[in-house]
């Protein structure tokens, strides 16, 4: 794929598309890994057989670390933006794409791993395994990915979204008091976590759902967010191209590091 290993699974289970992120030790994301991961929601999305798409990632540790700094090209601000635009585009075609979307966080989501979750329509966490939490504002600069518009959506306190940018960890009993997480699940191993979730997501399938009406229902319900995310992404932009850009990413590198260590 692109000339690079293979960075995410997709296998069909009935009804259900797993996509499984597979960059060892922590999953994060390359622009690699976006192409491939933009090319298997497509296919998902046209096969008419594929009614729920689940997204996770490999092991038992990490749904995914944010970005793999250490593997992206030598960037000047403007390739810089460009990526991060690719990787916002990215999420939103899995946002926009009619069919229902699962996060099934079977490890730590952190920085834009939880961006990436925080695209799909629900949010199925591991206890005592998985973890929520961004990176902190200031040096990483605006979010790329549109999680800022996602949790302004998603919460409903000030504070708690002062909190999320603030980079404050949250356990994921405390993520689904906040709405971040539907469903918690107990899994003595990954593979019961998936198997558990598989079983969920099958329950949203047809004949037991229609998901051609949750399809519609997403639609109507994006289109009145186009602006926010448009807004978001020329901010970006802005920042990109100002002086003083390059700490960003060595920035969000010690970031994922520092996940790596847990």
């Amino acid at each position: 794929m692109h000339g690079h290993s293979r960075l995410v699974s997709f296998e069909v289970c009935g009804g259900v598309a797993v996509l499984t992120l597979q960059n060892p030790p922590a999953n994060a994301y390359s622009y690699a890994m976006m192409r491939q991961l933009d090319g298997w929601i497509l296919q998902a999305r046209m096969d008419p057989d594929v009614h729920v798409i689940v997204l996770t990632g490999e092991g038992e540790r990490f749904f995914c670390a944010g970005a793999d700094v250490a593997d992206q090209p030598a960037t000047t601000p403007a390739t810089h933006y460009a990526l991060c635009l690719h990787a916002s585009e990215t999420l939103r075609r899995l946002e926009q794409t009619p069919k229902l979307v699962i996060a099934a966080l079977n490890g730590h989501a952190a920085g834009g791993g939880l961006e990436l979750a925080l695209a799909c329509d629900l949010r199925v966490a591991r206890r005592g395994v998985a973890t929520l939490g961004l990176a902190a504002g200031a040096p990483r600069g605006l979010p790329v990915a549109g999680s800022d518009q996602r949790l302004t959506r998603l919460l409903s306190t000030s504070g708690a979204r002062e909190s999320m940018a603030a980079g404050v960890t949250l356990e994921v009993d405390d993520a689904r008091d906040l709405g971040l997480v539907h469903e918690v699940l107990e899994a003595a191993t990954g593979a019961d976590f998936m198997a558990q979730v598989l079983a969920w997501a099958d329950r949203l399938c047809p004949p037991r759902a229609d998901s051609g009406t949750i399809g519609l229902l997403k639609r109507t319900r994006l289109l009145g967010e186009v602006t926010d995310l448009a807004l978001e992404r020329a901010l970006q932009q802005c920042l990109s191209t100002a002086a003083g850009a390059a700490a960003g990413p060595s920035a969000q590198a010690a970031d994922t590091h520092s996940y790596r260590g847990r």
